[in-house]
C-alpha cells in the first residue's frame, strides 16, 4: 500500500502532473503499473481518508491550542509502529515549525492506517510530505520538509 502511495506522490503530486480524479482510471493505470486491486483500493481509502481529515468535523483532536509547554504521550500501537529516531523527528518538526499540533496529530492517524509491517524514519517522512502538502496554508511548511528531505548531507562522509 504504502509503494502505492509513493508511486502516485511522485507521478501525480510531486511532479504537478494533472492528477487523475476519475477512481476506475486511475485503478486501472496503477493496476498497468503492476499493482494489486486490493492494495489500490486501500491506497485510495488511506488517500481519502487525508483529505476527510482537513475537515473540522473529522479531527476530534483538535483543540484551540496545545499549551508550550506540553508533550505527546505515544501509545503502545503509535511506540510499536513509530521507533524512537521516528518520534524524535517528530518532535523536532515541531520545534523547528514544520508541523503544529494539527499536522502533527494528521501524520500520526495516517501513519497509524497504513498497511505495512516495517515502517522506518525514511516513510514517516514521505507520509509528513503528503499531509503538509494536503493542508491548505502550510506550503511553507511543506517547502521546508521537502528540504529536509531531499537535502545532501554536507561535509566529509567517514
Amino acid at each position: 500500500m504504502f509503494d502505492i502511495l509513493m508511486y502516485l506522490f511522485e507521478n501525480y503530486i510531486h511532479s504537478e502532473m494533472e492528477v487523475v480524479v476519475d477512481h476506475e482510471e486511475l485503478t486501472d493505470e496503477l493496476t498497468r503499473a503492476g499493482f494489486h486491486s486490493q492494495e489500490i483500493s486501500k491506497a485510495l481509502a488511506w488517500l481519502e481518508r487525508l483529505a476527510d481529515l482537513q475537515d473540522s468535523q473529522e479531527k476530534p483532536y483538535l483543540i484551540q491550542s496545545a499549551p508550550a509547554s506540553s508533550f505527546r504521550a505515544y501509545t503502545p500501537e503509535e511506540v510499536a509502529r513509530l521507533d524512537s529516531p521516528s518520534r524524535g523527528f517528530l518532535m523536532y518538526l515541531e520545534q523547528i515549525g514544520v508541523l503544529d499540533f494539527t499536522t502533527r496529530e494528521m501524520v500520526l492517524d495516517r501513519v497509524m492506517e497504513l498497511d505495512t509491517a516495517q515502517f522506518s524514519l525514511d516513510d514517516l517522512k514521505w507520509v509528513v510530505l503528503m499531509v503538509l502538502f494536503n493542508v491548505p496554508g502550510h506550503e511553507d511548511a511543506y517547502s521546508r520538509m521537502e528540504e529536509l528531505l531531499f537535502e545532501e548531507p554536507e561535509g566529509f562522509m567517514h
